[in-house]
């Protein structure tokens, strides 16, 4: 059920943002504007979140790792804790309608003019407001090896007749033509519209889509029989051409990838972006193909935001903060947001008078760019779901085009269940996620309550450990997995004293070739059964200064058992802080098998309550 939020008062909403924002510690230059902004995924603390900081010297920014999913924005509000500044990838105005009432109408502001209009007017609401902005394209279709093409005699296809045949013919020498990772819910989606673009872009598919991107409670909108049995037949006529296996729904996307590495494939589905690597990486001759049609003038491309951002209505009673918000907003959306944005990847821009060089590999789709033949996915929480269990029927044979539109149809009809809705906990007391002068009392409590679970001397969260404060009050299961951020690992082992030393000065200090382990000040460590005093250099990097474990100075020579809780590969990969774990530690902390999520469940089952928080961390210098 789709409940519209109760407009909350304006001044308790204030009230409760002021509570909720983040302070920086002692010494905080007070007169600096707190905005906290949550971000759909980590890659955004790449470059975009220094390079705002950058531009505003003036604004205390807290950025907060979130998740993916209106439903846990939705959450956030029900519990009083919406952020300033959303961004979320997975969107959709019909999942976003939940939001409304909370959310600042920003279609009179000078970055919704910057948009073309027929981008722009795709987040319109029946009530005339934008309240959602996209970021920078990423483009989607097929990616083929030029190369082994060429030594078959096998030519390009540029229609859907022509990739029926080359189908043919790579089947005929034991050659794939055409994988999909459809072990992903989005691979599922985008390959069930992108075969049928030209449906979905009629006037009654975009009628239709207007219908349910503004459906209602009473009057939920299923597939029309104007448009989505069409869609359905052009589906199954697809998996049939491309030689579709059972066994296709358990593919991965490193399988099909390697699949065309290893000269297995000739065409899969992807991003320009991984047109680039398998390029630069990969060694193949590898060019962008549209989604096909029946002639070339009915080729696509699907599309899709990086992200999409909303600001909340909260902030309008604040005029300070709310010219701090659009200043961030149209930096955001300039030339250089955008490109700080894209981290380097290749993507079209929704904006006029926005360069963003269009990269090499559009080239051969550029016909559709030109023609402005690129499509927006409709991207609901419940399309991806559906998607991924009507597509696998139809791929492993089970379902027909007439048997999937029927089951797609009653399950959008009927709307998901919650089956996440068990109480796990009921929590007594609630803890803000603010990263002040001892640090966060949220995740505090959170690698407190683990270090117990796990009987160690001391534990350390890295990275984002928590996606946000801890509230009073029942937690769901999906609740509770929504506090912890996303691709946690743990690490046990026993460690000397002086290996603790080199833990800490890892996950702290900047390395001699400038790599840094924080990209921000609300991603250092967080400690449970030892406190550290470090440095705040003032240029975005740290210094560890002094350890304590348990309120003694740190002995070099004993023995303590310790478990680690964080997204390693986030803090290691290149792209990210290339600050990979110390090889002596590596040695010693041995990757656990364990579940961080249900180690949580399984203390608060026992306890009840997540363990009280403690200050951890002290500062020398600007902090």
């Amino acid at each position: 059920m789709k409940v519209r939020l109760r407009r909350i008062s304006a001044a308790f909403l204030a009230i409760m943002m002021l509570l909720s924002l983040t302070a920086c510690g002692a010494g905080k230059n007070s007169s600096k504007i707190k905005l906290t902004m949550y971000l759909w995924d980590k890659p955004m603390m790449k470059e975009l979140t220094p390079w705002l900081e950058a531009q505003f010297p003036d604004i205390d920014f807290t950025f907060v790792v979130g998740y993916n999913t209106m439903d846990f924005y939705t959450d956030l509000a029900q519990r009083d804790k919406l952020p300033d500044i959303i961004t979320c990838r997975r969107f959709s105005l019909n999942d976003a309608a939940h939001l409304s009432d909370l959310l600042m109408d920003l279609s009179e502001t000078n970055v919704a003019g910057s948009f073309y209009d027929s981008y722009i007017e795709n987040y319109r609401e029946p009530d005339g407001a934008i309240r959602w902005l996209p970021t920078c394209a990423e483009v989607d279709g097929y990616i083929a090896n030029v190369d082994l093409f060429a030594q078959y005699g096998i030519p390009l296809p540029t229609n859907r007749a022509e990739f029926t045949e080359a189908s043919q013919r790579f089947a005929e020498l034991g050659i794939r033509c055409y994988v999909n990772d459809y072990r992903m819910d989005y691979s599922c989606m985008e390959a069930l519209q992108g075969c049928a673009i030209p449906e979905l872009m009629s006037s009654a598919g975009i009628n239709w889509r207007k219908a349910y991107e503004n459906e209602t409670d009473d009057v939920p909108v299923g597939l029309d029989k104007a448009v989505w049995p069409g869609v359905f037949d052009a589906f199954a006529q697809y998996l049939q051409d491309t030689g579709v296996e059972p066994g296709d729904v358990d593919i991965s996307f490193e399988q099909m990838y390697n699949g065309m590495l290893e000269g297995k494939t000739a065409i899969v589905r992807g991003t320009a972006n991984d047109c680039v690597l398998l390029g630069k990486q990969g060694g193949i001759n590898a060019v962008m193909l549209p989604y096909f049609g029946e002639t070339a003038e009915d080729n696509w491309l699907l599309t899709y935001p990086m992200f999409q951002v909303a600001v909340s209505s909260a902030v309008e009673q604040d005029a300070r903060k709310q010219d701090a918000v659009m200043r961030v907003l149209e930096a955001m959306f300039s030339e250089e947001g955008q490109h700080r944005t894209a981290v380097n990847k290749a993507v079209l821009t929704y904006n006029k008078n926005v360069d963003i060089q269009i990269s090499d590999v559009f080239s051969s789709v550029m016909d559709c760019i030109n023609s402005n033949h690129l499509y927006i996915r409709l991207a609901s929480t419940e399309m991806f779901a559906i998607s991924k269990n009507v597509v696998h029927k139809m791929v492993s044979g089970e379902y027909g085009a007439e048997e999937a539109y029927a089951d797609f149809n009653a399950q959008l009809i009927a709307g998901s269940s919650d089956n996440a809705a068990e109480i796990v906990t009921r929590q007594n007391t609630a803890y803000p996620y603010s990263d002040d002068k001892g640090g966060s009392p949220a995740a505090s409590a959170v690698v407190n309550t683990l270090r117990s679970a796990t009987g160690s001397d001391i534990a350390v969260g890295y990275s984002n450990v928590v996606s946000g404060p801890i509230y009073a009050g029942d937690y769901t299961t999906r609740q509770l997995n929504w506090l912890l951020s996303g691709c946690l690992t743990m690490r046990q082992g026993t460690l000397t004293g002086a290996q603790i030393w080199t833990l800490m000065e890892w996950l702290i200090n900047e390395k001699e070739d400038g790599s840094n382990p924080i990209r921000h000040h609300n991603l250092i460590p967080v400690t449970s059964g030892m406190t550290y005093r470090m440095r705040d250099n003032g240029d975005g990097t740290y210094s560890l200064l002094e350890l304590t474990v348990n309120g003694q100075p740190l002995d070099v020579s004993k023995e303590y058992t310790a478990a680690i809780f964080g997204d390693e590969q986030f803090l290691e990969e290149s792209v990210y802080c290339a600050c990979p774990m110390p090889g002596e530690l590596k040695e010693r902390l041995g990757a656990s098998a364990d579940d961080v999520y249900q180690l949580l469940c399984s203390a608060l089952a026992e306890s009840g309550q997540f363990e009280a928080p403690q200050e951890y961390v002290s500062f020398d210098g600007k902090k």
